[in-house]
């Protein structure tokens, strides 16, 4: 009884969000689209021409609007495990990540091209137990970082989602050794009582 009312709840909780709401008045494809938008208009991420890869991309509202930001003369690769309805500018490959084999056809489709942006809106599935769903996501961000570290450009961008907790400081310090600059980043479109937080990596800096 307690867990259908506990569900009962975030289900009302999440119909009566702005931008739930916002995501099916406009056609996006999720309320996801809405916290890069913010983060893009703050920090200027985008721009036309630029390639992006995004990963954790299902159902494609981040690479929806990074294609409309980089334009005709840009590219979007996305990846995720799920199945991605497909996206006009985007180049989709649904894969696990954490398989060498997905992140060989991924970096095969680059070609040896260097990427302006990584996004990474990667999450693991939820277990209920707080420390392993935490280590899950560090993981999965430091996936991101190291996957960077091998595809950006001298200048490039990283993006990446994680949370607050065990293991956060050290990715944050693993990050400020390869970028000029590391930011927090907390968009309005995150719920406000979750640990969610975005970390922002400006002007890579590749190994010598």
């Amino acid at each position: 009884m307690t867990r259908r009312k506990s569900s009962s709840r975030w289900l009302a909780r999440h119909f009566r969000d702005e931008y739930v709401k916002r995501a099916h008045q406009e056609g996006a494809r999720s309320r996801a689209t809405y916290k890069l938008e913010e983060i893009d208009r703050k920090d200027r991420l985008l721009r036309p021409g630029m390639l992006v890869v995004d990963l954790g991309a299902a159902p494609g509202g981040w690479s929806e609007y990074a294609a409309e930001r980089v334009g005709p003369s840009g590219r979007v690769l996305a990846l995720d495990v799920l199945t991605i309805e497909p996206i006009a500018g985007v180049d989709i490959l649904q894969g696990d990540f954490t398989e060498n084999a997905v992140l060989d056809s991924l970096l095969e489709r680059l070609k040896g091209q260097a990427v302006d942006l990584v996004l990474s809106d990667m999450a693991p599935n939820i277990s209920g137990i707080a420390s392993a769903d935490q280590a899950g996501a560090i993981y999965l961000a430091e996936l991101a970082l190291d996957f960077a570290g091998q595809t950006l450009k001298r200048g490039g961008s990283l993006l990446i989602k994680t949370f607050q907790g065990a293991g956060f400081p050290e990715l944050r310090k693993r990050m400020m050794e390869r970028f000029e600059h590391v930011l927090s980043r907390k968009p309005r479109a995150s719920r406000a009582e979750s640990r969610e937080i975005y970390l922002l990596g400006k002007g890579f800096r590749p190994e010598r």
